[in-house]
């Protein structure tokens, strides 16, 4: 099988690569980075996917500078939304199976329990309508294709917080993390190896299986308690003190959702896959240090 990976060089593209290119997996991976495709161009997503005929389309490439966005929305919808679109278009024109990745953004987070994927979306920033107005395109594009909302990305590639508090934890002697933000941390590779059990099953029962998915770990928690997760299992020679903050201590740009923690019971059973507890993914990340290419 073929498969087209674009936005080449984020941290979920090089996971799906990773998950995908293993010896004797028969899989044939095409990954290009923004310079080789400008989903924001109608054009150049047709012409790749007419060059490489994939089978199917894993869509990473985003705009994802969330307070950047309040002050750069037409990029933003550029790319997350009218991008996301043309990129369905130019898949479903080669008959290629659409899967395309969103964010618990679009929820404005007040709700009291993991987000399901019927909940009413609100989004509270432009990043977050960015992308539902993209998850919307895509599916005018091609009412067959897959969208997985995902959640607190982070791997040891690329940067994110996993990636920020083990250098800052390095670094000083204490880091203020808000509590008051809660989710569900979720480690490319498991995501990965999610999205593999969905491509695995391309057979034309699983293509009825179209629409929208909520793909996460399991485990409510919050970035503070994130934070201290990460530096008591790092090990560090010197591990900072964690301090719990909240939002209003921390302003930024773009407003943060209070609780965007998506239930993934819907994709579990669809693709009878079993969503592990964010701990197990964090374990596995620091395992992997120093081993991602």
């Amino acid at each position: 099988m073929k498969l087209l990976i674009t936005g080449g060089s984020g941290q979920l593209a090089l996971a799906l690569d990773r998950r995908f290119s293993r010896a004797n997996s028969g899989h044939t991976v095409v990954r290009l980075s923004r310079a080789e495709l400008d989903i924001s161009s109608r054009s150049d997503c047709q012409r790749i996917a007419n060059e490489i005929r994939p089978d199917v389309v894993l869509n990473c490439a985003a705009y994802t500078a969330v307070d950047r966005a309040e002050s750069d929305a037409d990029a933003a919808f550029a790319i997350n939304a009218a991008g996301a679109g043309f990129i369905a278009e130019a898949a479903r024109s080669v008959n290629a199976r659409m899967v395309h990745f969103s964010t618990d953004y679009v929820f404005d987070g007040t709700s009291e329990r993991p987000y399901v994927e019927t909940d009413t979306c609100a989004p509270l920033g432009v990043y977050g309508a960015s992308k539902l107005a993209g998850e919307t395109a895509v599916f005018e594009a091609d009412p067959s294709a897959v969208v997985l909302r995902l959640s607190w990305v982070y791997s040891n590639d690329g940067a994110n917080f996993y990636k920020t508090m083990l250098r800052l934890g390095s670094e000083r002697p204490e880091l203020r993390v808000v509590a008051d933000q809660q989710g569900i941390p979720n480690f490319t590779g498991e995501l990965a190896d999610a999205v593999a059990t969905l491509v695995a099953a391309n057979s034309e029962k699983h293509k009825q299986q179209r629409g929208l998915y909520h793909l996460s770990a399991a485990g409510v928690t919050n970035w503070h308690a994130f934070a201290s997760e990460i530096v008591a299992r790092a090990k560090l020679k010197q591990p900072p003190a964690v301090t719990a903050i909240a939002t209003r201590d921390f302003p930024t740009p773009a407003k943060r959702p209070a609780m965007s923690a998506l239930n993934s019971a819907r994709f579990a059973e669809a693709f009878a896959w079993q969503p592990p507890n964010w701990i197990s993914g964090l374990d596995r990340c620091l395992a992997e240090r120093g081993t991602s290419a």
